[in-house]
């Protein structure tokens, strides 16, 4: 799911795509023995959802543009029309298998806000293809560390169009649960009036409750621990060049109080980020809306 607006100073058009992350060098592929199956998807050699494309056979597939446990996401070219798509391909014998649930939030969605969707592809192998808007200019993890941390002129736009999608979401009973700046990425484009968009990742929206989880309260501390780090240059549970430690960084952020940024940063944006990192009770932590009319936000 994505996220769409204009940020003032950067070069090119930007989309925006939780706290808690696996570090890099944690991360590992899944060795299952046995394929898992499936239920409930449409196991048709180009079950597809959308009129715009037949079949896989249609796309080109031009580079890798990145890969995890949850799939590989591909830069592709439509054969006919030379349009460009990002498509996430995901096996169900590595990991968990789709939800479908999660497939049907993702045809469903509709928002300038949100990066489209726009079709579905599944095999009787079990491989399911995302067609997506492809943002063509790389992830704001990767802008700041070639470019350096943002202002807070930057940061307050991109948090208004962040919320915006946050509002569309939540509005409709979905959460996100991995928002960092490896998820905002950053459109050349310049196609939409706003410029710029966040993408989601797709695969992570859920339905907000499991439990006694509160999915809302959630996303708002990652949105804000991600501002933080876009303007520190760093993530704010480490010390800047700090390696991520699984563990060390589970008990930071458990037991520890809250980071807070730096006194050279206005009195506003550390009331806004104060206000997203609200911990001993999360129902006391601002909702996107209640965030999107926060004095910080006035003049983005």
């Amino acid at each position: 799911d994505a996220i769409q607006g204009k940020i003032p100073g950067l070069s090119q058009p930007a989309s925006i795509a939780s706290s808690v992350r696996k570090p890099r060098h944690l991360v590992t592929q899944l060795n299952i023995p046995k394929p898992v199956s499936c239920p409930n998807l449409v196991h048709t050699e180009a079950a597809s959802y959308g009129q715009e494309i037949d079949g896989l056979s249609q796309l080109e597939k031009l580079q890798v543009l990145g890969q995890g446990n949850g799939g590989t996401v591909f830069k592709v070219r439509h054969k006919q029309t030379l349009a460009l798509y990002a498509l996430k391909v995901m096996q169900c014998d590595r990991g968990t298998p789709p939800n479908p649930q999660e497939l049907n939030i993702l045809r469903q969605t509709n928002s300038p806000y949100i990066v489209k969707c726009h079709q579905i592809f599944t095999k009787p192998s079990g491989e399911v293809s995302i067609l997506m808007e492809y943002m063509d200019a790389g992830s704001l993890e990767i802008y700041v560390k070639s470019r350096g941390r943002l202002s807070e002129d930057i940061i307050c736009t991109i948090s208004r169009q962040v919320l915006k999608g946050l509002f569309y979401m939540h509005s409709r009973n979905i959460v996100h649960r991995d928002i960092k700046p490896a998820n905002v990425l950053i459109n050349e484009k310049m196609e939409h009036p706003c410029g710029y968009s966040c993408l989601y990742e797709s695969g992570e929206a859920r339905h907000r409750k499991h439990g006694g989880y509160n999915g809302f309260a959630a996303d708002i501390w990652s949105f804000g621990v991600t501002m933080m780090e876009l303007y520190m240059g760093y993530y704010p549970f480490l010390e800047p060049g700090q390696e991520p430690d699984f563990l060390s960084l589970m008990l930071a952020i458990c037991f520890r109080e809250p980071p807070s940024l730096p006194e050279c940063s206005s009195e506003k944006f550390r009331d806004f980020i104060r206000c997203c990192l609200q911990k001993g009770d999360p129902s006391k932590r601002w909702t996107a809306s209640q965030l999107l009319s926060h004095p910080f936000l006035a003049d983005a």
